[in-house]
């Protein structure tokens, strides 16, 4: 099994910067891929961005050019780096990773909230 835990949520104003982070742990070792999707109210849960074992990414149209997802040396830990947020994009953030028998595993969301 692969834990999951995100941080770095928050408010911030249109215009700012917030990167998020998600630690795992456990059976890291199955781990294909990593994934951030988000949730806005009343909305479905959406894929902002992928990066695969290798370091191949993709990322939802919404956000290319301004968000960036990174993965540590370990791969233990990926990162989203969101620059010129605008209110849109407030949503509670998943991380997913993406198992080598294809199951999945996610984390308890982080809320980000952008707004004057």
């Amino acid at each position: 099994q692969v834990q999951l835990v995100e941080s770095g949520g928050g408010l911030v104003q249109p215009g700012g910067s917030l990167r998020l982070s998600c630690a795992a742990s456990g059976s890291i070792f199955n781990i294909n891929a990593m994934a951030w999707y988000r949730q806005a109210p009343g909305k479905q849960r959406e894929l902002v961005a992928h990066i695969t074992s290798g370091g191949t990414t993709n990322y939802a149209d919404s956000v290319k050019g301004r968000f960036t997802i990174s993965r540590d040396s370990t791969k233990s830990t990926v990162y989203l780096q969101m620059n010129s947020l605008n209110p849109e994009d407030t949503a509670v953030y998943f991380c997913n990773a993406i198992n080598s028998d294809y199951t999945r595993n996610w984390g308890q969301g982080t809320q980000v909230t952008v707004s004057s």
